[in-house]
């Protein structure tokens, strides 16, 4: 059984405080896959924090306090890039990819247009350059797992207040567009949405701060593992896990029957 687990974090110090480390441990993950780390390299000492054997593959923004990824794996990876080869999203640490075997596993933390014209203005210029690298991607061969905060609802069942969102980042018909042609076009599978294929108000991975949103469950789906046809066919069971809280997301763990 091959688990893997996404998590954004809000702060990768400030999850570590509520537990996320003793957690991580106990789920026997083989790749878990961290966003929003909001830290940079001389903030967190690896080898204090993680258990012995667990290795940690960090992407961290240039801005300080801002955005970077990471992939934490008990296996021994064969390879690891960080960033896609995008000047502009490099900077933000917004992508890990280790190879381990044949299988490709990516950590991203896509760019979210909400605080302003010029961020919404930005996240449509990375689904522009992103989609192509994930094209290319897959014409490598191997199986392929991308686990992350893609900051997009793709459906109306995606998110408590569809309606009320139709002109608002994360829902706009050009992002959900985007999402349809890489699941429809491009042979990529939505593996929460392959499993739980009708899942409301039990879906969603993320809630706002403010109006008490997590006790009324006032949430959105953007939180994705989002795999390649034939690894999305080996998705066995789903959890968002919600019995502790990390950070304003909620941990997205599946199992694949796959055998490393």
């Amino acid at each position: 059984m091959l688990r893997i687990i996404s998590a954004n974090l809000n702060g990768i110090r400030s999850a570590i405080k509520k537990g996320f480390v003793s957690w991580m441990e106990k789920q026997g993950a083989d790749f878990v896959c961290a966003q929003e780390l909001k830290a940079q390299a001389a903030d967190l000492d690896h080898d204090q924090l993680f258990p012995k054997g667990i290795h940690g593959y960090y992407h961290f923004a240039e801005k300080k306090g801002y955005s970077g990824c990471a992939i934490f794996t008990p296996h021994k990876v064969d390879a690891v890039k960080y960033g896609f080869g995008n000047a502009e999203f490099d900077a933000e640490g917004r992508y890990v990819e280790v190879l381990y075997k044949n299988i490709l596993v990516l950590s991203v933390y896509m760019p979210s247009g909400s605080s302003s014209p010029e961020r919404q203005a930005a996240k449509f210029r990375y689904l522009d350059v992103f989609l192509p690298h994930l094209i290319q991607l897959k014409k490598l061969g191997k199986e392929i797992i991308l686990c992350g905060d893609i900051n997009i609802a793709h459906q109306e069942i995606d998110l408590k207040n569809w309606k009320g969102n139709l002109k608002n980042s994360g829902f706009l018909p050009e992002e959900r567009a985007w999402l349809t042609e890489l699941f429809n076009q491009q042979g990529y599978v939505d593996v929460y949405r392959k499993i739980e294929a009708s899942a409301t108000d039990a879906c969603y991975t993320w809630w706002s701060q403010r109006g008490q949103a997590y006790a009324k469950n006032v949430g959105w789906r953007i939180d994705y593992q989002i795999a390649t046809s034939e690894m999305a066919n080996k998705a066995t069971c789903a959890e968002i896990y919600k019995a502790e809280r990390f950070s304003d997301h909620a941990p997205l763990m599946i199992d694949y029957a796959y055998k490393l």
